[in-house]
């Protein structure tokens, strides 16, 4: 194997280890759906705390449930 058909072949292996980096990266950020039923004096409570942290409702129910088992996680340490 010459030194070009080495670099090819590096190049390539390269190319497909950055490949399954972004996979791992795309199944690492991927977001599972949850259907919600919330009261409506909640979802107004949940919208308005959105609206004064900047963030979107779905964004603020989030932002709470890390919250909250971060918050569980610590007690249990």
């Amino acid at each position: 194997m010459g030194p070009d058909e080495r670099e090819q072949a590096l190049r390539a292996r390269l190319e497909r280890i950055e490949a399954l980096e972004r996979e791992l990266k795309a199944k690492e950020s991927a977001k599972k759906q949850v259907p919600l039923r919330l009261s409506a004096t909640l979802w107004s409570e949940i919208a308005a705390w959105a609206e004064e942290d900047f963030r979107s409702i779905n964004g603020q129910i989030e932002f709470i449930l890390t919250e909250a088992v971060r918050k569980r996680k610590g007690k249990k340490e």
